[in-house]
């Protein structure tokens, strides 16, 4: 045999399909990046700080990966599926507003304004399952969405945003003092996606380039995400804590699944967005300053929403995984 034909056949290092593991993990390509940055950081909370540089950037650089996520899922979007990304985003926002506020009538005529003082579930009020409720992790919705549903249901994010801060938590407990959302943010929220669907439709090898790039940017996404969440919150919440996540968890996965199946959809994209975003955990103080009658529950409510976020976060893409195997076994 000829010698180079010998070292053709045998490779030069031993393969390990480690893609192939990943994938047969329910959202793979998901929860174990974020996992993984989860435990890093929480174990070794100072890791950016003491590598800098692109180590340190790729801890703490979500929104950088996130904008281009979103330019590139803009470019997959057809402008003709914008109405149905209005009209998902639209129910799946208002949904959650309305559970936000059955929730909020509902505990805060059986707790009112002031936390528990004492047992099992001390620091558990009306403000944190109202502020846990409210907001939805956006990143982990798209990255979902990209794995297990279709670009419009990722694209409706750009409507689903506006939940995004702490006016709608207000408006739930009845608060005034924010008039309206800064125009800018709005407009800064929306605009990378605006960009990717502009020039996806202007030129179908831009769709095609930019779109390949989506899938390769969720594992990356998903780490600098975990890297954000502190797995000691767990058991610092405790009990109250664990029962918020699972409850916002299953409740919202409930009324959002129903609601997105009333619309054409699945129940995938309802179930992915039954979570709490990580910037929802700032909201409790900012009700406070609003409010000051809700002082007293600002700080245990903080701790509360964070643990919710770190469940959610944790769960959703299994519960999501595990239903669209099902929805894709029935057809």
């Amino acid at each position: 045999m000829h010698p180079s034909r010998t070292a053709e056949a045998k490779p030069a290092l031993t393969s390990i399909p480690i893609k192939r593991f990943v994938e047969r993990v329910p959202g793979g390509m998901m929860t174990l990046p974020l996992a993984v940055g989860a435990i890093v950081s929480t174990i070794a909370p100072n890791t950016p700080r003491l590598f800098g540089s692109f180590t340190g950037a790729l801890f703490t650089g979500s929104l950088p990966i996130l904008a281009v996520f979103y330019v590139c899922i803009g470019a997959t979007v057809s402008i003709r599926s914008l109405p149905g990304v209005l009209k998902k985003g639209g129910v799946l926002l208002g949904t959650k507003v309305l559970l936000g506020i059955a929730s909020g009538i509902l505990i805060g005529h059986w707790l009112g304004i002031e936390p528990v003082a004492t047992g099992w579930f001390t620091g558990f009020s009306t403000l944190a399952v109202v502020a846990a409720i409210n907001d939805t992790n956006g990143g982990l919705y798209m990255a979902l969405m990209n794995q297990f549903g279709r670009p419009q249901d990722a694209a409706a994010y750009s409507v689903m945003s506006l939940e995004s801060g702490p006016f709608l938590t207000m408006v739930t407990l009845g608060v005034a003092g924010l008039s309206a959302f800064p125009w800018q943010a709005l407009v800064g929220a929306v605009l990378p996606l605006a960009i990717g669907m502009l020039l996806g439709n202007l030129d179908p090898d831009l769709r095609e380039f930019l779109g390949r790039a989506a899938p390769v940017l969720i594992p990356f996404f998903a780490f600098a995400l975990g890297a954000t969440l502190n797995l000691k919150l767990v058991w610092k919440a405790g009990l109250s804590g664990l029962a918020l996540g699972i409850s916002v968890l299953v409740l919202s996965a409930l009324f959002l699944a129903c609601a997105d199946r009333l619309i054409g959809g699945n129940g995938t994209a309802g179930i992915a967005a039954s979570t709490t975003a990580g910037n929802a955990a700032a909201v409790p103080a900012l009700v406070a300053a609003a409010n000051p009658k809700y002082a007293a529950a600002a700080a245990p409510a903080t701790v509360l929403v964070a643990c919710s976020v770190v469940v959610t976060a944790i769960a959703a893409p299994f519960l999501t995984a595990w239903w669209s195997s099902r929805i894709s076994s029935r057809q």
